[in-house]
């Protein structure tokens, strides 16, 4: 009898400390994802225009005499190798004036907090990426278990960032002679922002386009999801692009065009790739009308 007593009591102390054990092992393992990230070599794309992220996540620094412009901040614990990137570039972090973002999911906003902290920048967002980013990643259209475990800090929990200004789509930002224009481009966030942008690379203009994820996960869900990608698809389409980046970069060849522009004559061709652009939207379009989900 005091046996089975015994054993109860052993189980129901399993019951309750093993959920508690596993929440705790997750934060852990949160805190410090990297999300297979390792440190990539910094480079100029052309003109003021760099790269400064991840050998996937993407982060980009546009510099000019007012102050900087940082595009995506990574994960929380990347963050650093986006500011070692800065600094190998011989570029100051605390000349950053302006923090923007493609979306709030940890991979690519967790670490704009980490950032603001160290260049005191201002942080522009969207208004439905704004309150994901101040919630640190807890967005309402993620399912219901996903958002649970968001709330534990068990995945995609990050520190809740501070959001200075709210742009409304077609505003453009200025940070002296830069000029970034936002595209809000949903799909696969609600606030979804792409960005246009000039830069001129010793006598030409080159137009640069920064495109928000165009890909849906299975995790999030909202009932305009369909109509939003195919507006999102017709308005990227539009934009006039010479040089164009995503927030992955292994979508438009990072590495492949590093290793091209440091052989070529004129280092910044490798990145013109107009076509390369037409084609990613094809293949985006594509990938909706299949109902293809990551």
């Amino acid at each position: 009898m005091l046996h089975n007593f015994t054993r109860r009591r052993l189980v129901i102390l399993l019951a309750v400390l093993l959920p508690l054990v596993l929440v705790l092992v997750g934060r852990r393992l949160n805190a410090t994802k990297v999300g297979g990230q390792q440190p990539a070599e910094p480079f100029r794309i052309a003109g003021n225009f760099y790269y400064v992220g991840a050998n996937d996540i993407s982060a980009f620094l546009i510099t000019g005499p007012a102050g900087h412009v940082v595009l995506d901040g990574g994960y929380p614990t990347t963050a650093r190798l986006i500011m070692a990137s800065i600094a190998k570039l011989r570029f100051d972090i605390k000349d950053v004036r302006v923090l923007v973002n493609s979306e709030p999911h940890a991979d690519h906003a967790g670490g704009l907090t980490v950032l603001q902290q160290a260049s005191g920048a201002e942080l522009w967002a969207s208004d439905a990426s704004a309150d994901v980013l101040a919630s640190g990643g807890d967005d309402p259209d993620m399912l219901l278990p996903v958002r649970a475990l968001i709330w534990l800090g068990v995945i995609g929990r990050y520190p809740p960032a501070r959001v200075d200004h709210r742009f409304k789509d077609g505003d453009t930002i200025h940070v002296g002679p830069i000029a970034l224009t936002a595209h809000i481009t949903p799909g696969h966030t609600r606030g979804c922002t792409s960005w246009s942008f000039p830069i001129r690379d010793g006598e030409r203009v080159v137009n640069v386009v920064s495109v928000c994820d165009t890909g849906v996960l299975a995790t999030q869900r909202y009932p305009e999801q369909a109509a939003d990608r195919e507006r999102s698809l017709r308005v990227l389409r539009k934009l006039p692009a010479d040089i164009w980046v995503t927030n992955h970069a292994r979508a438009w060849g990072r590495y492949r065009k590093f290793l091209a522009s440091a052989t070529s004559e004129n280092p910044v061709e490798p990145f013109v790739d107009p076509e390369g652009y037409r084609a990613f939207i094809d293949a985006a379009e594509s990938e909706l009308r299949q109902g293809r989900m990551h």
